[in-house]
Formats: structure tokens, sequence, C-alpha cells
């Protein structure tokens, strides 16, 4: 493929952590050209000052979004904080492919969206041009649609184990609980007194108990598999590690269900899936087995109560839970193998 065959695109928040994680992914895209980087607070420096891990590489300087010749470009990249993307978005070209890791066009109903981030939405008439991001659900969707919302990292790490067996009708969809645990990555890169070393290392807690903006986005998908209204018990954890996330998942069998029939419906929904791979009988997946990799693994353990089950899931929060993902449905939108730039092995140890 030529340089002028290459799909042109930009990064926009380009110094945050998503917009890091999808640089270093993309530098080793053959079909991506990385023309315009932008970081408001940054602009004018280069992308090593900001990420010393991406020296070498020869990207443009950091600008601001305001300076991006947008008509150069086929596809954006919005990296943005949550609450900057909707009016961002409305005013680029028509013609540009959004694939958007932001929260900003996640929820499907902009009311729904307003009560949990408390504001309107800002562009609800592009609403009913988004697909839900799920790269594994959604493939139709995603190639129909301008703008792709990727999801949040809590709900891939609940969705791909919970998805197959609430469609199966295999669980009382009335009773799940998802218990995760996440990496101070998950939190962004700002600096905020909360995420100083002292105050969250050699410690775990919970935190925005019940009222995690990530719980309605579990529910809506939920709901659409269960083809009725769903509500799941979700709790986020923070864990003192960089990255990953393990979610326990704990669910109440159908009448006539063991786990085992949960087993047999996650290895065949996922047998032809590259990232997605249920683990053997007994095995228990880890954060460290995915680490910087585009992989989920899922594990399946009968519960000592009756009638119960208890899903395991891991995968990188920044990875297949953000800008790992936002690639593989870049992939997907532009007709490329979906596993271009991600077939990297996890790291270990």
């Amino acid at each position: 493929m030529t340089e002028k065959q290459k799909i042109r695109v930009a990064v926009l928040g380009a110094s945050g952590y998503t917009g890091g994680e999808t640089l270093r992914l993309a530098v080793r895209h053959e079909s991506m050209e990385l023309l315009a980087l932008t970081a408001d607070r940054h602009a004018g420096e280069s992308i090593e000052e900001v990420f010393p891990n991406l020296a070498g590489y020869k990207l443009p300087p950091l600008t601001k979004i305001d300076d991006v010749n947008f008509s150069q470009l086929d596809a954006v990249f919005c990296c943005l904080p949550h609450g900057a993307t909707q009016e961002v978005v409305k005013a680029l070209p028509e013609s540009l492919r959004v694939i958007d890791l932001s929260a900003d066009f996640r929820i499907r109903d902009p009311e729904v969206y307003a009560k949990w981030y408390g504001h309107q939405h800002y562009a609800p008439e592009l609403q009913c041009n988004v697909a839900y991001g799920l790269t594994e659900y959604n493939r139709g969707e995603l190639k129909k649609n301008r703008i792709t919302a990727c999801p949040g990292c809590y709900p891939t790490s609940a969705l791909l184990p919970l998805l197959p067996i609430v469609s199966a009708g295999q669980i009382i969809v009335n009773d799940i609980i998802i218990d995760s645990k996440s990496g101070v990555s998950g939190a962004g890169r700002a600096a905020t007194q909360a995420m100083l070393f002292s105050e969250v290392g050699e410690g775990l807690h919970a935190y925005n108990i019940g009222i995690h903006r990530h719980g309605p986005e579990i529910d809506q998908e939920l709901s659409i598999a269960a083809k009725e209204s769903v509500v799941a018990n979700f709790t986020p954890h923070l864990v003192p590690m960089n990255r990953g996330i393990l979610s326990t998942i704990y669910v109440r069998l159908a009448e006539g269900v063991g786990a085992e029939d949960l087993r047999k419906t996650l290895v065949r929904r996922y047998e032809d899936e590259p990232f997605v791979q249920v683990v053997g009988p007994g095995k228990s997946p880890a954060t460290r087995h995915v680490r910087g990799s585009n992989k989920c693994l899922i594990g399946v353990f009968a519960d000592r109560l009756p009638h119960r089950a208890i899903l395991l899931c891991a995968i990188d929060n920044l990875v297949k839970g953000s800008s790992g993902q936002a690639i593989q449905n870049f992939n997907l939108v532009f007709g490329l193998p979906e596993v271009l730039a991600l077939e990297q092995a996890p790291i270990f140890p």
C-alpha cells in the first residue's frame, strides 16, 4: 500500500492515556497515516515531550483542534474528555468517520445521557448515526454508521461474558452482580489528589458506589440482548496497578441450566473471534495474562451456592477496554483485517 492509499487520520486529545495508547498502536498500523495530533495545553510540543516512549516515530507536532485542516482527513480518533466530544464532532465535516473513545455517544437515549452525565446532550441530532462499538456484536451497524461510540472499559469487561448467555436465556437477568476492579490509568491522566501514589498505593477501594456512569451503559446493552429492561448491580474498585480490569460476575441460573452450559454457549459464540477466548475449566483469567494486548479472557465457574455461577473476565483497560477496541473498530469500518496493528501478544511478567 502506497502513502497515497493510506487512510489519513487525526488523533484528537493525543496527550491523555487513551490518546497515547492509540498512538502506540497506530504507529505500527500499515494502512494509517497520522497527519494531525491535538492537545491544546501542549500545542507546539513534540509528542515525545508528552510520551517519551513514542520518540523516534516522526509524528507531527501537537496542535490545537482549531488549527487542524480536517478537509485533508478521512477519520478522527476522539480521545477527548467526556463532555467535550459532542460539540467537536458536531463541527467536523460530515465526510469524516469518527471513532469516539469518550462516553459522549455511548448512551443511545439523550435523556438518559443527561441524567447520568449532568448536562444536556449537545448534539442529539447525531445520535441517529451512531453505532455502539462493541466490535464482536455490532459489525453491521459499525460499517453503516458514521460515528463509532467505543464502549467503556468496565462495560466491555461485563458485556463480553454476559451478552451470549443473556441472549440465550440461560440466566435470570434481574439478578446480575458485577464486581469490577481496575488499574488507576482508568481514571485518566489529569493530576488530582485522589490519584497520588500515596492515596492509591497499598490499598484497594470501591468508588462511585451505585452511581457510576458505566452502570446505565451496561444496562442499556443487556436490556437490548434480553429484550426486556435489565438493571445490573455494578460496583467498580480501584487497584494500585497501572492497567488492567478484572470483573467478577455473579449470576443466577435459569431453570435446568448449569455452569457448564454457560461455558458451552460462550465457547461457541467466541470460537471464531480473534481476541476473545474462554479459558479452560478451572482456569482463572488474570490481568497479567492480557497486559498490553487486545485480548479478553473469560472464565466460568460453578458457585457453591445452588443454581448460581461465577464468570470472570480480564482485559487491559487501555487496549481492549479503549484504544485497542477503537483500532479494531477502525479496521472494521474501513474494510481492513480486524487484527491489523493488534497482533501483539500480552506482556509478561
